[in-house]
């Protein structure tokens, strides 16, 4: 199979310290890549915002991750100039493989959300840690090591609306539902060291009930694997978001998983919270570490192809 030794493009983290950078002091994000779109996300029981998403770039790059190729594995040729739809069909096939496999795998979670003063330093944090593990049945759910920890000052919500950041459907194009989008080529950008493609993905049809990807995604040029995404989950009411979390746009990487797996290891979102008399840059990131097979019986069930407008109950520590 195409990308699956293949995937000789792996993304690692360097060794980082346990702070996030700052924000700038005059609270705008910076841009980069080559275009702007609208981008907002999944969540609980109905909970969307019919407000539309503010037009903005894809977050600057985490400075503690770098996109590379892995080093000793043997590079593939590089395609030849491929239709798009070709393209399209490559990378949502792995879509298929990379969603099956997944809840195979256990991983520990982290989620750390922060506000920030004027001078755009922290004032404040969350912090939360969980470990994916099974139960006898090979059903996945998630155990929190410890009990949150906050000394955030103005953002008031329960352990479980943070859990509902995490729900993101981790890959919206697979062949399954492939039917339901437009995608659209744009141009070619270089990600650290991998050269992909990029898509724009839009809806077709939009309904009450099943919220929809739009967004975009970066695919590797060689392996045809999506190494990337940036979007929002959307309804005909418009984008779906948590009612005490205001945050919309997020911007997921992934990691190279024993060389063959891509799965998302890292988002993060940046956003503002409003009180009458002044507004809070608040930030959430989310990482994914110490990603290692279960043992082959009782495999967890595969996660769904895709969100529905009811988000489902986040799991019980």
């Amino acid at each position: 199979m195409p990308g699956a030794a293949g995937g000789a493009v792996a993304r690692s983290a360097h060794p980082t310290s346990h702070e996030e950078p700052s924000l700038p002091s005059d609270n705008h994000i910076t841009a980069h890549g080559v275009f702007s779109c609208i981008v907002i996300f999944l969540f609980p029981d109905g909970a969307w915002s019919s407000r539309a998403g503010k037009c903005a770039r894809p977050l600057t790059p985490p400075p503690e991750h770098s996109v590379r190729r892995v080093v000793g594995v043997p590079e593939a040729e590089a395609p030849p100039s491929l239709p798009p739809a070709l393209i399209i069909k490559s990378f949502a096939q792995k879509e298929d493989l990379y969603q099956s496999t997944r809840p195979q795998y256990a991983y520990r979670k982290t989620i750390r959300i922060q506000e920030f003063g004027p001078d755009g330093k922290p004032t404040g944090e969350y912090d939360a840690t969980y470990d994916a593990v099974r139960s006898g049945d090979g059903k996945l759910y998630e155990k929190a090591i410890a009990a949150p920890e906050s000394t955030l000052q103005y953002l008031q919500f329960e352990p479980e609306d943070a859990q509902y950041l995490t729900r993101i459907p981790p890959y919206p194009v697979t062949l399954g539902q492939m039917a339901k989008y437009d995608l659209q080529y744009l141009s070619t950008e270089k990600v650290d060291e991998v050269d992909c493609y990029i898509f724009q993905v839009h809806p077709k049809v939009l309904d009450r009930q099943h919220p929809l990807f739009d967004g975009i995604l970066w695919v590797d040029q060689k392996y045809l694997e999506v190494v990337k995404t940036y979007g929002k989950w959307v309804t005909d009411l418009g984008a779906v978001h948590p009612p005490t979390l205001p945050f919309g746009m997020f911007e997921i990487y992934r990691e190279n998983v024993d060389g063959k797996y891509w799965f998302p290891d890292y988002a993060r979102s940046e956003e503002v919270y409003k009180l009458k008399e002044r507004d809070i840059p608040i930030r959430v990131t989310i990482k994914w570490t110490n990603f290692k097979p279960f043992p082959p019986s009782a495999a967890p069930a595969a996660q769904p192809t895709a969100p529905s407008a009811r988000a489902p109950q986040p799991p019980k520590p």
